[in-house]
């Protein structure tokens, strides 16, 4: 009698509004990925993120004591950060446009 082969995917099925399948399609081709990878995608990091958001943290007195420590204490500034901000941003940079005067 053959044995039963476990099944490593499992499908997964959707109705969707055309203009949804439209925008997937759209999304998906631009990223050179075929509709079922990009959604798989999608689903997964959005599983992930909700995930992320409700999962405990746990750790010792002693490691919450220290990272109360490390919130607590004078902040050191990254070089990278402080020149960055001493950059003029590139919309404040730009020349002015002309714009005509509005007619009356």
């Amino acid at each position: 009698m053959p044995r039963a082969i476990k099944r490593k995917e499992h499908p997964l099925s959707m109705r969707l509004p055309e203009a949804d399948i439209a925008m997937i399609d759209r999304a998906a081709s631009l990223r050179g990925r075929s509709r079922t990878d990009f959604v798989r995608d999608a689903a997964v990091r959005a599983a992930e993120d909700v995930l992320m958001e409700t999962a405990p943290i746990r750790m010792s007195p002693a490691g919450f004591k220290a990272f109360m420590a490390a919130l607590s204490g004078p902040a050191t500034p990254v070089p990278e950060i402080v020149e960055l901000f001493r950059r003029t941003a590139p919309w404040e940079d730009a020349k002015p446009s002309v714009r005509p005067k509005a007619r009356r």
